[in-house]
């Protein structure tokens, strides 16, 4: 059973997000998360024999148009509303660096 979800890990997990927190949020968020964590326990005591596994409450169905053959964008045009560019590409802040990849 799921006990107290530690700050510790409110922290590694916000740090994963790339999510900046207050120590008052981590608290809260701890707290919060605990009792998700809790509510879900709960939920795997229920007997779910014979109810078949489902991806969605409602029938659901891609409607997909047929593929056609179009004339292709340009670089220029492309690149026309991109705020930065370098070489020909689109230019975008770095997401990754290489310590923590």
């Amino acid at each position: 059973m799921v006990s107290k979800l530690d700050e510790q890990a409110v922290r590694h997990v916000a740090h994963l997000a790339r999510l900046s927190v207050t120590d008052d949020e981590v608290a809260r968020y701890a707290q919060q998360l605990s009792r998700v964590l809790t509510y879900v326990e709960q939920l795997n005591e229920l007997d779910t024999e014979g109810v078949p596994p489902t991806a969605h409450a409602l029938p659901v169905s891609n409607v997909l148009r047929a593929d056609e053959l179009g004339h292709p964008i340009q670089q220029e045009q492309a690149l026309h509303n991109a705020p930065r560019q370098q070489d020909g590409f689109f230019r975008v802040p770095k997401v990754l660096d290489q310590e923590t990849a």
